[in-house]
């Protein structure tokens, strides 16, 4: 994706000239730049001197109308940081480059006399990345390496033009950074909705914020820029004329040169749009304004050569133009590009352009940047300008901007599909090409409702049989994501039942037709439908087909229970698509082979972000909660839904609460418990699909039993199993024990009975699978209180990898002995369940053994549910001390998830975790409260 790469320009004014757009005409900045705002800058210095002093994070937020000196203070802030011994990286967002993904923070980063990041190192990210939360963790861990041998600043200036990109990573960054000593500085213009407070939002809760508001100067203050820049005493006369200036120091100091320039009678000073510049423009030869009003049609910083061609004149005959343009401090060059000095200088001339003339020149822009060889996405803000419908030209431009950009901004790709299907006439052909990759990238950009409608439009036009086809089938991802599939399998049968469609369209369609059954209960109809979808897609040679079939009979065999059969396709779904690891690694798990799975984390740990990075957490928490791990899978899942919400698509965000729920109260955290309840049912609203639904009813089954209701508790047991066949294998598949007791306890025999049918109706499905073999005697024993099944329960489970599923069968068997009067076997059978309980951190499930554990006469082996504390150490959960002591040794974030074998964003989990229990600010703070730890 070049796209990333070579767009971050280096800033106008970075080594001084900066400070020309408050001090006048080819002035550079002095003091006198700063008349007026002694106080702002004291707020801003004493930031940088507290993130120097505590090592821990801060944001600043410079905000101001035009003119009134953002610049020249950010500036002003570089130098104090670089005096205090800061690596600094300066970068301004341009209007025109907006839509350029990470061309904002990518000047903030790549220029300076230190870049915190190299070109090469960049480039590098650009092009491996195809996930904006792999890139953004990638640039933590960048800047979080730099900031280990000095403080960071990265200050970005007019933040209202950053791109979406940029956008994302600043709203992440600065609360991931808040343990190093990272300090950012945005400047940008008031806006209450506007993205440097959105990004000012996001971080408020995690590290120190401040808001810097720049307000007119004092008349005393533009007085004394007066004198600073005419060098002789101003007479009353002069300052009368500079009231009009409103307190902008900017359009004071162009009224100054105006003056400077006419002599000190002011008869030629100009009361216009502003002042000064007007008057100036008036002055240059027709030539020169020509080529400045070609620069302002391609930004505030434009390529010479660039501005030539629009001139429509070589670059050579332009010199005495462009010499002009500099000598009336119009232009700066920063040794890359020319730069206007101000964006209120580019608009003045702007403006002087007929609105019909500058889509003229924004379309032949675009087609002058694209010959040049720039990448369609930079063509684009000029494309968006200029273009009028039928530019069938324009549409291919913005169809391949799309392409490029989806990867990392699929909103971005989304409207520029939009924008490139509305200057498609209706009723053209072409329609249906740009209205399809519209629907595709719209779904993938979870715009699902609008993909929806866009395709219903579509169709209504009537397009020719193929072309109906290939729309039902783009329009398949859609409906799946909108959990619509019963309307999936409808459309699906329809179009294929229409003659005509193409050999790709129809092979998908079958694929997705396969996969809509596999919600369904006849789950062997949906197999056969999934194995023909894909021998078709196999011998047509379409990828999109092979992906959809395989994904259709995995999910089939995953909802019959068919463990050793889903791993199968989704082994062979990952070969062709990485994507789909946390699905394989899933696979693995249900069949108890952890060792493989642990391989598969790993290797996506180290992929260059091919993988899902939230689901790739899902996989992750199931892994720990599998092995026992509650810390670990809880951090996880906390983890995955933020990740959820960052890129605002909730795939697992109900299953994440409801799992750590269950947690919350196997640690004996009844109010976690029932927020993570509470916060399940709002999400369920939401997404209200079968699984979601089934999945949240047992969770609160396992409340009511927790309440002692256990009339309600089995009234909700009886709803899951309700919800369809198919979620039998998917909810209960490990949780199956749990709910026979609650039938049990509820006297609901008959529920009990079908439960531990369920159970071996796995276990026969999976006969190599210790888990579910063990835990298909656990069920039967329990139902039919035979001591003997319960006995063989244990034992195979012995050869089950999870700690928490062996734990509650010892205690199954441990009462049962009890109940047969067994004391001596029963007191160990419950003794070894309770260590397993308390070596997993579920001491709630430990501590209610207690009373059976006195019933067998081993009362001295009590344990009680452990309260931590709120604060201090001791609060710290086993995960968390492992995480700090770690950090405190210097490690960072991905070096300490790379030994302990998790991602760095739940290393960042824990950590948040743990800088809120033992407040502290930085990781110098926190090496120094683990240093004054006793030696263990």
């Amino acid at each position: 994706m070049r796209s990333l790469v070579g767009i971050g320009r280096r800033p106008a004014g970075e080594c001084g000239p900066e400070g020309a757009q408050v001090v006048g005409s080819g002035e550079s900045l002095t003091r006198s730049g700063l008349r007026g705002r002694e106080a702002e800058l004291e707020r801003v210095r004493t930031l940088i001197a507290s993130v120097a002093r505590t090592g821990s994070g801060g944001l600043a937020l410079i905000q101001g109308e035009p003119g009134i000196g953002k610049t020249t203070l950010l500036a002003e802030a570089v130098t104090n940081a670089q005096a205090a011994g800061f690596s600094t990286g300066l970068g301004k967002a341009d209007e025109l480059h907006r839509i350029v993904p990470l061309s904002s923070l990518a000047a903030c980063v790549l220029h300076g006399d230190q870049p915190l990041l190299s070109g090469d190192a960049f480039a590098d990210l650009a092009r491996n990345q195809d996930q904006r939360i792999w890139l953004v963790e990638r640039l933590a861990e960048a800047i979080e390496d730099r900031a280990g041998s000095a403080p960071v600043l990265i200050a970005l200036d007019d933040v209202q033009w950053a791109d979406q990109l940029s956008l994302f990573a600043l709203k992440q960054l600065p609360a991931r950074l808040r343990t190093s000593p990272v300090l950012w500085i945005l400047a940008g213009r008031p806006d209450p909705a506007g993205p440097a407070e959105e990004i000012a939002a996001a971080a408020a809760d995690a590290l120190p914020t401040v808001t810097v508001p720049l307000g007119p100067l004092s008349g005393a203050a533009i007085s004394q820029l007066a004198d600073d820049v005419l060098g002789a005493a101003v007479d009353e006369r002069v300052r009368d004329l500079l009231d009009g200036a409103g307190g902008n120091p900017f359009l004071a100091v162009e009224m100054l040169a105006g003056l400077d320039g006419a002599g000190l009678s002011g008869d030629s000073v100009p009361s216009t749009l502003v002042v000064g510049v007007r008057g100036r423009l008036r002055s240059l030869q027709p030539g020169t304004l020509r080529f400045l009003q070609m620069g302002a049609v391609l930004g505030r910083a434009f390529g010479f050569p660039d501005a030539a061609a629009l001139c429509g004149r070589p670059p050579a005959a332009l010199l005495p133009a462009l010499d002009e343009a500099m000598r009336a401090g119009l232009l700066d060059d920063d040794g890359d590009h020319l730069v206007f000095r101000h964006d209120l200088l580019r608009q003045a001339v702007y403006v002087g352009i007929p609105p019909s003339a500058r889509k003229v020149l924004h379309r032949e822009a675009a087609g002058h940047l694209v010959a040049a060889g720039l990448r369609p996405i930079e063509a684009v803000p000029h494309i968006l300008r200029g273009a009028l419908p039928g530019d069938e030209e324009a549409v291919a431009l913005l169809r391949r901007a799309a392409e490029d950009v989806l990867p990392v901004t699929p909103c971005l790709a989304a409207d520029l599909m939009t924008r490139a299907l509305e200057l498609v006439p209706p009723g053209r052909p072409l329609m249906f090409d740009v209205g399809e990759q519209a629907i595709l990238v719209l779904t993938r950009a979870g715009r699902s409702r609008e993909a929806l409608v866009l395709g219903d439009r579509l169709l209504a036009c009537r397009p020719p049989l193929e072309v109906l086809s290939r729309l039902q089938a783009a329009l398949g991802g859609a409906l799946w994501q909108m959990d619509l599939a019963e309307e999936l399998r409808r459309r699906t049968e329809s179009a294929l039942a229409v003659v005509g469609a193409a050999p790709e369209a129809g092979a998908r369609l079958a694929a997705l037709r396969a996969l809509a059954l596999s919600r369904g209960p006849d789950l062997v109809a949906a197999r056969e439908a999934g194995e023909a979808a894909l021998r078709a897609a196999v011998a047509i040679g379409d990828r999109e087909a092979h992906v959809l079939a395989l994904s259709g009979l995995g999910e089939i065999a995953q909802n019959a229970g068919e463990n050793a059969l889903a791993l199968e396709r989704f082994a062979a779904l990952t070969t062709i698509d990485a994507a789909f690891l946390p699905e394989e690694i899933v696979a693995y798990l249900h069949t108890d082979d952890f060792a493989s799975g642990g391989r598969l984390l790993l290797r996506a740990a180290e992929s260059a972000g091919a993988t899902r990075q939230a689901m790739l957490l899902w996989a992750q928490g199931q892994h720990d909660l599998g092995l026992g791990r509650l810390d670990d899978a809880d951090a996880g899942f906390a983890t995955m839904e933020r990740l959820e919400d960052d890129v605002q698509v909730p795939v697992q965000q109900v299953n994440g609460r409801v799992i750590r729920s269950r947690i919350a109260l196997l640690r004996g955290d009844r109010d976690a418990a029932r927020e993570h309840l509470v916060a399940a049912r709002d999400r369920l609203a939401v997404k209200p699909n079968p699984g979601n639904t089934a999945a949240v009813r047992f969770l609160e089954a396992v409340h009511a039993e927790a309440d002692g209701d256990a009339e309600r508790a089995v009234a909700k047991i009886r709803q899951v199993q309700a919800e369809g066949s198919f979620m039998r294998w998917r909810l209960l598949r490990d949780w199956v024990d749990a709910a026979i007791r609650i039938a049990l306890r509820g006297a609901d025999h008959e529920l009990a009975g079908d439960l531990a049918a369920q159970a071996g109706a796995h276990a026969r499905r999976n006969p190599s699978v210790p888990t579910a073999t063990g835990i298909a005697a656990q069920a039967l024993g329990l139902v039919r209180d035979d001591l003997a099944l319960l006995e063989r329960s244990v034992t195979l489970l012995e050869a089950s990898p999870r700690p928490l599923v062996r734990a509650a069968a010892c205690a199954d068997l441990g009462r049962a002995l009890l109940a047969a009067g067994r004391k001596r076997r029963a007191a160990a059978a419950l003794t070894h369940a309770q260590d397993m309980f308390a070596r997993s951190g579920a001491h709630a499930a430990a501590a209610r053994l207690r009373h059976d554990l006195d019933g067998a006469g081993a009362g001295g082996r009590r344990a009680t549910a452990v309260q931590r504390p709120v604060q201090g150490w001791g609060a710290l959960t086993a995960s968390e001390q492992k995480v700090a002591r770690l950090i405190a040794q210097g490690h960072t974030n991905r070096s300490a998830a790379d030994l302990l074998v998790v991602s760095p964003h739940t290393v960042n989990t824990h950590l948040t975790s743990v800088f809120r229990k033992l407040a502290v600010n930085s990781r110098v703070q926190l090496a120094n409260v683990v240093m004054a730890l006793p030696d263990d």
